[in-house]
């Protein structure tokens, strides 16, 4: 369904942003939760995104074309890896903040969590803040091919009541090693930003 993608650029600040009115989607969440991964499936292309052993590595906001110009990705800094600097961690709150208030393009978040856990506190927090700001959210959870059949439910509910998620919010229960629903995140982006789905 994603015919298309190629990287444009990364950017630090407002000033790096792309200047034109292409929707765009924010994939946010932990940097251990297979957020490259995802949209490397996504965009059947595995160096699309750069998958690293040692997490934390996405620095800046990189910007991806998806179907020329139908919307545009935004691969955000995953949070919470404790091995990033303090000061680091820092520079990366006004960054996400400014494009989270400022950027009209912004039409959706998909925040991944991982189903094999409860949320963590990162989590927790990123949530509140996005709904803080009114901005539509659906959840992707990642790893479903690391749960067994019957820890499958129990664990959705944990983070939807960990997380106090309301039931209109989405949760997209993905594997990208079995391939599982990666198609329904495209569906869902093309829902959400009112575009038709190339088939």
């Amino acid at each position: 369904m994603i015919k298309w993608a190629e990287f444009v650029k990364s950017a630090a600040s407002k000033d790096g942003w792309i200047d034109d009115e292409v929707p765009e989607v924010l994939f946010v969440g932990r940097s251990n939760v297979g957020k490259s991964s995802i949209i490397n499936a996504l965009t059947n292309n595995k160096k699309m995104a750069k998958v690293s052993s040692h997490p934390g590595k996405t620095r800046l906001l990189n910007f991806f074309d998806i179907n020329h110009h139908q919307f545009r990705i935004v691969d955000a800094p995953g949070y919470g890896y404790a091995q990033v600097s303090s000061d680091l961690k820092a520079s990366f709150a006004p960054m996400m903040e400014e494009y989270l208030t400022d950027r009209t393009n912004l039409r959706l978040v998909l925040m991944l969590v991982d189903l094999r856990h409860s949320p963590s506190k990162d989590d927790l927090i990123m949530y509140d803040y996005l709904k803080h700001y009114h901005v539509p959210v659906v959840l992707i959870g990642t790893k479903l091919d690391k749960l067994k059949q019957n820890e499958i439910k129990k664990n959705v509910e944990l983070i939807r009541t960990s997380l106090n998620v309301d039931s209109t919010t989405p949760l997209i229960k993905t594997s990208v090693t079995k391939n599982q629903n990666i198609d329904q995140i495209y569906l869902t982006i093309c829902q959400y930003l009112n575009l038709t789905p190339l088939s």
